[in-house]
């Protein structure tokens, strides 16, 4: 079978395209009042970024010449320009992301500095070490260290969530 000639399959696949969209016209014209407008939105915040990189950029070319410092407004605040007062306290996760603080009052009746501390606390730098770094550390420490850990930390600073992680880990380890 012979084809038919170029002009009449472009002339029957127009027609075949024009009637499929006059079948989705319907919805289109349903849909046409929300595009026009999203449509319009869009373009009207494209020129609003337009205009205002075109202001700081002239904001940019005058600094130059003026010399006029960059204006601060009022409303914006950071957390380091404000103020500190002494009687500040951390937050509740202190003990998660701070050191801890040297304290000078003996703590079970005993001296502090008079108090060794354990070969492992020196190697693994205990005396610096946060709530988190400590747990990351505690799998690579034996159990007996763990123990001089304890009897460590119930001699010195004697703080709450570090005896029980360090009571707990001692548990499990003897446990396996």
């Amino acid at each position: 079978m012979a084809r038919p000639p170029f002009l009449a399959r472009l002339a029957a696949g127009a027609a075949v395209y024009a009637a499929e969209e006059a079948r989705k016209l319907p919805g289109a014209v349903v849909k046409l009042p929300m595009t026009a407008l999203s449509s319009t939105a869009q373009n009207a915040m494209h020129l609003q970024q337009f205009i205002t990189s075109l202001a700081i950029k002239g904001d940019t070319a005058l600094s130059r010449w003026t010399d006029q410092p960059v204006e601060q407004p009022e409303w914006a605040t950071f957390d380091d320009d404000e103020p500190t007062t002494s009687n500040t306290t951390p937050g509740r996760f202190a003990l998660y992301s701070m050191p801890p603080t040297a304290a000078t009052a003996p703590v079970n009746g005993s001296d502090r500095s008079t108090v060794a501390e354990p070969a492992v606390a020196e190697r693994i730098d205990y005396a610096s070490l946060t709530l988190a770094q400590l747990r990351a550390r505690l799998p690579d420490i034996s159990a007996p260290e763990l123990a001089e850990l304890l009897a460590y930390e119930e001699v010195t600073l004697a703080r709450a969530p570090f005896v029980t992680m360090l009571t707990n880990r001692i548990a499990t380890a003897t446990a396996t």
